[in-house]
C-alpha cells in the first residue's frame, strides 16, 4: 500500500460511540447546510400491538413520521452533497468490521467511485478473491454475510414467510396482511418511489463511469437508501420489531448512509469514496410517490470532487458530447434511440432533418395519436442507402404538456408512414390504421 498517496489516508482513528451518530433512525430533521441529519436522543422503548409480549423496540414518540416524511428524509440522505463525515464513516464502518471478526482496517478516502476502482485495481487489492484467503474468510465476504443474515431476518419480520401445508382440498391461506396494509403502503410509498429514483437512476449514473471489482460487492453508501428507509421506517412507524443485533446493524447502516458515499472492504484496507459534490434531479413526470430522475439541462447531473462526472437529461444517461458537442455525424453514429433524441433535440430537429439531408418520403395522420403526424423519411446514401427514419410523437405528455418527437430506423425500404409505423408494434399498417390510441 505504499504507493497509496498520503493525501488519501485518513488520520482518524478513534472510534466514536454508535449512539453518538446514529442518525434519524430515530429522529429525520435534515439539516441542508450540511447535509445530513440532526442528531436527538432516543425515547424510551416502544411496544407495538403487532408484536409479541416480550418484543420491544425503540420508537422516538416526541417525532413521529409519517410514511411521506420517511420518504421525504430518506430521499433528502440519498442525494446530499458534499464532503463525507469521515470520522462518522469510519467508525460505523469499523462496527461492521468487528461484528465479522476482522480488525479495524486503514481507511484509504478517494475522491469518487472511478478513482476507487483506479485504485483497487492498481494496488491489487481484489487480487485475493472476495471470499477466502487460505482457510480464512475474507473481511468482505464476512461483512456481506453479516449484512445479508441481518437483512433476511429483518425482512421476514416485515413479511412473515407462511406456512405450507399441503392436503386435499386445502387451499393457500391468504398473505398476513394484504396489499391495502400499512406494511405495503410502507413498500409501495417508502422503498419502491426510492428504488425508481436512486437504484434505477443514480446508482446506475455512477455505476456507468465506474469499473467493476470483478466478484466483489459494492457498498452505496447512501445510496442504500430504499431498503434502509423501508425498514428503518417500518420500525419508526410502529409496524415491525427487530432483534437489538439486528437494530444495532440497521443503525451502523444509517449512519453510513448519512456521512458517506461509495465504499469497498478489504482485509487491511477499505478504500472510501466521497460523495458527489453536484447532483441534480428534477421530479419524475406523473409520478405520484415523489420519485425523481437524474437531469441537468447543461451541466453534469452528478459530479465528484476530482471532476468524474455523469450527464442526463430528463432522466436519460447520455455522453458528454450530446451536450457539450452535438453534431449531425455523432447522432448518425449512435445507435441508442434516447442518447440519439436526446441529441436531436439539443440541436432541434428541422435543423438535424435539414443537415442530415433527410428526404421525406411519406407523411399521414397519426391514427393513435391526435394531433400528432407520422412522417417517413429516406437517409442520405452517405449515411445509409436506401435507409428509414420515421419521425412519431410520443402518445405521452411531458409534465410541461409538451410531447416529445422520436426519430425510430425502420426497415430499409420501406415506403408507407403507416408501415412503418406498424412494423415498430409488430403489426401491419392497415391493423395500426384501426388503432385508437398508441402509448
Amino acid at each position: 500500500m505504499d504507493s497509496i498517496p498520503e493525501s488519501h489516508r485518513s488520520a482518524a482513528k478513534t472510534l466514536v460511540p454508535l449512539a453518538i451518530f446514529v442518525r434519524a433512525c430515530h429522529s429525520g430533521e435534515h439539516d441542508n447546510r450540511k447535509g445530513g441529519f440532526r442528531h436527538h436522543r432516543v425515547s424510551a422503548a416502544f411496544r407495538s400491538p403487532i408484536l409479541g409480549a416480550d418484543e420491544f423496540f425503540e420508537f422516538d414518540s416526541d417525532h413521529h413520521r409519517t410514511i411521506a416524511a420517511v420518504h421525504a428524509e430518506w430521499l433528502a440522505a440519498a442525494l446530499a452533497t458534499g464532503p463525507s463525515d469521515r470520522t462518522t464513516a469510519e467508525a460505523a464502518v469499523s462496527q461492521l468490521y468487528r461484528l465479522a471478526g476482522h480488525p479495524e482496517p486503514e481507511f484509504v478516502w478517494v475522491p469518487s467511485p472511478p478513482a476507487a476502482s483506479a485504485l483497487i485495481s492498481t494496488n491489487g487489492l481484489s487480487a485475493g478473491g472476495p471470499f477466502f484467503t487460505g482457510d480464512r474468510q475474507s473481511a468482505h465476504a464476512g461483512i456481506a454475510a453479516v449484512i445479508n443474515a441481518s437483512k433476511r431476518r429483518m425482512e421476514a419480520r416485515i413479511n412473515p414467510p407462511q406456512p405450507e401445508r399441503r392436503r386435499p382440498g386445502w387451499w393457500p391461506p391468504p398473505p398476513l396482511e394484504e396489499e391495502s396494509g400499512p406494511r405495503a403502503h410502507a413498500r409501495q410509498e417508502i422503498r419502491s418511489p426510492l428504488k425508481t429514483t436512486v437504484t434505477d437512476g443514480i446508482a446506475v449514473g455512477i455505476r456507468r463511469i465506474t469499473p467493476a471489482t470483478a466478484g466483489y460487492v459494492t457498498w452505496y453508501g447512501q445510496h442504500e437508501a430504499p431498503w434502509l428507509a423501508h425498514y428503518d421506517g417500518c420500525r419508526r412507524l410502529g409496524l415491525v420489531g427487530y432483534s437489538p443485533a439486528d437494530v444495532n446493524i440497521l443503525e451502523i447502516h444509517c449512519a453510513i448512509a448519512d456521512s458517506t458515499g461509495w465504499w469497498w472492504p478489504f482485509d487491511t484496507v477499505c478504500v472510501m469514496a466521497e460523495r458527489p459534490i453536484a447532483l441534480h434531479t428534477e421530479p419524475t413526470p406523473d409520478a405520484r410517490y415523489g420519485q425523481r430522475r437524474l437531469h441537468h439541462p447543461e451541466n453534469p447531473a452528478i459530479e465528484f470532487p476530482d471532476g468524474q462526472s455523469v450527464y442526463a437529461v430528463h432522466g436519460t444517461i447520455i455522453p458528454e458530447w450530446v451536450i457539450t458537442a452535438p453534431t449531425v455525424e455523432r447522432i448518425n453514429r449512435e445507435r441508442n434511440v434516447e442518447i440519439r433524441r436526446s441529441a436531436i433535440e439539443r440541436i432541434g430537429w428541422e435543423a438535424y432533418i435539414a443537415e442530415s439531408e433527410l428526404k421525406l418520403i411519406d407523411q399521414t395522420d397519426d391514427p393513435g395519436n391526435d394531433a400528432g403526424t407520422l412522417a417517413l423519411y429516406a437517409t442520405p446514401p452517405t449515411v445509409r442507402p436506401h435507409g428509414r427514419i420515421l419521425l412519431v410523437l410520443n402518445g405521452s405528455r411531458e409534465r410541461d404538456g409538451t410531447r416529445r418527437r422520436y426519430g425510430l430506423p425502420v426497415p430499409d425500404g420501406t415506403s408507407s408512414a403507416l408501415d412503418a409505423a406498424g412494423w415498430t408494434y409488430g403489426i401491419t399498417g392497415t391493423d395500426y390504421a384501426r388503432l385508437v390510441r398508441r402509448t
